[in-house]
């Protein structure tokens, strides 16, 4: 049932009644400002006072409680089921296109029944200035759950699932704790009864957080945002729904009735979106009118390069005719109108059988199960394997040979195994189990308490390790040996011309010249690369080494704080967490790492091979970072420099204390602008930052070095 909220006896002090109003007013304001205009002027812990300030007075007096408090966007008492409801006016459902033919099928169909409606019936002039250049509205698909509202005077009194079309579920407790689902809307156009329809889904972000949160209790996962959005907009308990940060996009209305007088509601799709997002709604900042199919196609195109970027997911773009007059000339079909169409983006999840399941073994020990599949096509390309991650991920899914599994690829993203169709199950089956041995070196394989990755503790023994380590110490942003790509270090390796890092540095010209691929003048740039790699930076050094969770930054911080190798060397994890970025975990796998016998070793060697760098000043325990002269401050590299690359000029930046970040902010101290700076630059002067030229930059470095 929906819930009404009436006053059901008088209160005494008028007062109270007033700041209840007063803090509704605000806090509806603060509402539309934040979800509908993206445009919020309070911080969220103020609109935090305020709520919990209006919640205490709803509290205090009960009686004074309204549907369209914003005191129910957290939450009301749990409901023992839904109610069904029929829908006034259907909500249909939509034709698929897959192809630019279908779209152009589609067009032609549209022109030639207004073609035929033009021929057979007299139109109004709004109709045939239309219809003479026909508009289309393009909106993101977003991938979610259809829902309706229905508004009374303004305020939200129901919420429905779409359900089959024509009757749906009362799930109106759930859509009032959405955040960019007004309960009350703004304006005085408002008709006495409005019916909006749009797509309630989850972001990215929040999907992410809920499954972390779902794993990190014991819970099974969601397969994907959409899935989570509709098992959050069903819970009994809306406060469960109100945690689950869901939003919502306008894309129509249904029913309309009792226009004010003198108001003249929009004649265009365009135009209702825009009403409706002056209401209070949120609507896709990535609508677009546009003018002819072709313009449709462009459209498609540059959305679908921005897809992997959204903060939300969406499977494809609907694209609607733009009169209301030529919509309602067209019409409908039994399931569907004839004015839209769902141009859908290639499948990102697709079924495929699971043919094998192999272990791979990375730079670290982390022994990875990588699934072998039938070759399906999805996201765009074809896919024959998939990661399984880890132990725990192995057991969740419980995915075995023979299996149909749906493999999920979106973007750059590795494709992986979501879930397993267990009724195409074969009738006999093993459950997978992980080697008690390296399928590489055959060393035991071992789990370091806490950690769910199980590893080889063959160490530089283990072929598939040595491996990575040489690519990783060869890296651009390691010892930037130039040359030495991934396959010729395979080729090194295999050939039996390299076992360590340090046999790099005694290659022969005449046996890299031998390998395929590879002639004299090949390997005697590839020599000088491993030469000129020998003159470094501390910081670089310790990055190359290869220290688990040891990366740019924690190695910039060694160096700075150390200063030399042998300081390094001796230090202890006491000694190591007091340094910014280094906790327990990671001064626990450096003590592990410099205690050994075999890395001390190489590490010596390199250095007597010629490995070398500038003196570094070193921080003594008296000393803080503050007094580096350069802390504190952000700098934005953009454009292109000559006399130094943009790595070389972040790194001295970082090394003189600052900090470097890939975005222009309110925060951001300088911007350093080559050639080609392009928006950030723009950004930059538009926020009054101060910016640098690449003379000005070189000059800052010769101040402080």
């Amino acid at each position: 049932m929906t819930q009404e909220f009436k006053q059901t006896s008088p209160i005494q002090d008028p007062s109270v009644i007033h700041e209840i109003q007063a803090l509704r007013d605000e806090l509806h304001r603060h509402n539309y400002l934040y979800y509908a205009l993206d445009n919020p002027e309070i911080p969220d812990a103020e609109y935090d006072r305020l709520l919990r300030r209006l919640q205490a007075l709803e509290a205090e007096n009960p009686e004074l409680l309204s549907a369209d408090s914003p005191s129910l966007k957290v939450g009301s008492a749990p409901l023992d089921a839904f109610t069904q409801v029929a829908h006034k006016l259907p909500m249909l459902s939509l034709d698929n296109a897959f192809s630019d033919e279908e779209m152009l099928d589609f067009n032609k169909r549209v022109i030639d029944r207004l073609n035929n409606s033009l021929k057979n019936s007299e139109l109004d002039n709004t109709t045939k200035e239309a219809f003479e250049s026909l508009e289309y509205v393009c909106e993101p698909k977003l991938d979610g759950i259809a829902v309706s509202l229905l508004y009374a005077e303004g305020v939200l009194v129901m919420g429905v699932t779409r359900g089959d079309g024509t009757t749906g579920e009362d799930i109106t407790a759930n859509v009032r704790t959405v955040g960019s689902i007004p309960l009350r809307l703004t304006g005085d156009d408002i008709p006495s009864e409005l019916e909006v329809r749009g797509e309630i889904y989850m972001p990215k972000a929040a999907f992410e957080k809920v499954n972390k949160a779902a794993l990190k209790n014991g819970d099974k996962p969601f397969v994907n945002p959409r899935n989570a959005a509709a098992g959050s907009l069903r819970q009994l308990d809306s406060k469960i729904t109100a945690k689950r940060s869901l939003e919502m996009c306008a894309y129509s209305v249904g029913i309309v009735e009792g226009i004010k007088e003198g108001v003249n509601f929009p004649e265009t799709h365009e135009k209702i979106l825009v009403k409706l997002s002056e209401w209070g709604f949120r609507i896709n900042q990535e609508m677009r009118a546009v003018t002819g199919i072709n313009a449709c196609a462009t459209y498609y195109n540059k959305l679908s390069e921005k897809r992997d970027g959204l903060p939300y997911e969406i499977d494809g773009i609907v694209y609607k005719v733009n009169s209301i007059s030529l919509q309602k000339t067209l019409g409908f079909i039994s399931r569907a109108p004839r004015w839209a169409i769902a141009r859908k983006f290639p499948a990102q999840e697709e079924m495929t059988q699971l043919l094998g399941i192999e272990f791979q073994v990375g730079r670290t020990g982390a022994i990875t199960p990588v699934a072998r599949l039938e070759p399906v096509f999805v996201g765009g390309v074809t896919v024959s394997n998939a990661t399984l991650h880890n132990q725990d991920e192995v057991k969740r899914l419980d995915a075995r040979v023979g299996d149909t599994v749906i493999i999920r690829r979106a973007g750059d993203v590795i494709p992986q195994i979501v879930s397993v169709v267990l009724s195409r199950r074969p009738e006999q089956t093993d459950a997978l189990c992980f080697p008690e041995s390296c399928p590489v070196c055959d060393s035991p394989i071992v789990q370091v308490p806490g950690e769910v990755v199980l590893r080889c503790s063959g160490g530089l023994i283990c072929g598939a390790q040595v491996k990575e380590a040489i690519k990783h110490f060869a890296s651009r942003k390691a010892m930037d040996i130039d040359g030495l790509g991934d396959k010729l270090v395979e080729q090194l390796v295999d050939e039996k011309l390299i076992k360590s890092v340090v046999d790099l540095y005694h290659l022969d010209v005449e046996a890299v010249a031998s390998l395929e691929r590879m002639g004299k003048k090949s390997a005697e740039n590839l020599l000088a690369a491993i030469e000129t790699s020998k003159a470094t930076s501390f910081a670089r050094f310790i990055y190359s080494l290869g220290i688990r969770e040891v990366g740019e930054a924690t190695a910039r911080n060694l160096a700075q704080y150390f200063g030399d190798i042998n300081s390094l060397l001796a230090s202890d994890e006491e000694t190591l967490v007091v340094i910014n970025d280094i906790g327990p975990i990671v001064a626990r796998f450096i003590v592990d790492f410099i205690s050994q016998e075999s890395n001390q070793l190489l590490i010596k060697q390199l250095l007597e091979h010629g490995v070398n760098w500038p003196e570094v000043k070193k921080q003594s325990d008296d000393d803080d970072s503050n007094e580096l002269p350069l802390v504190d401050k952000t700098y934005v590299l953009s454009g292109s420099l000559f006399s130094l690359t943009r790595d070389q000029a972040k790194e001295k930046l970082q090394a003189l204390g600052a900090t470097v970040t890939g975005s222009v902010s309110k925060k951001t101290d300088y911007l350093v602008a080559g050639p080609g700076a392009g928006s950030k630059l723009t950004k930059a002067e538009s926020l009054s930052v101060p910016v640098l030229d690449e003379d000005q930059l070189l000059a800052l470095f010769d101040e402080y070095t």
